[in-house]
């Protein structure tokens, strides 16, 4: 399970503070119903759903998806 927080960081971490906020506010995601990151995560998505659509509209592979922590575990897909 991605918690909000865990979000936050996985953005940071994989995308880089200054891009990451840049592409969660203005990236309009189509598996999100046309909204962005922060207006799914508003709406109250689960912020699991959010990181996977963000990761594949951005085309993250999966072996980068889940940052630099070696003991992040990857959650599961729904």
């Amino acid at each position: 399970m991605v918690r909000y927080r865990e979000f936050w960081d996985l953005v940071d971490d994989v995308f880089g503070r200054a891009y990451g906020r840049s592409i969660t506010g203005d990236q309009v995601l189509p598996a999100l119903h046309d909204r962005t990151a922060v207006q799914a995560l508003d709406d109250g998505e689960e912020p699991r759903v959010v990181w996977h659509a963000l990761c594949d509209a951005m085309t993250v592979p999966e072996g980068k998806r889940w940052g630099t922590d070696p003991h992040r575990q990857a959650p599961p897909r729904r």
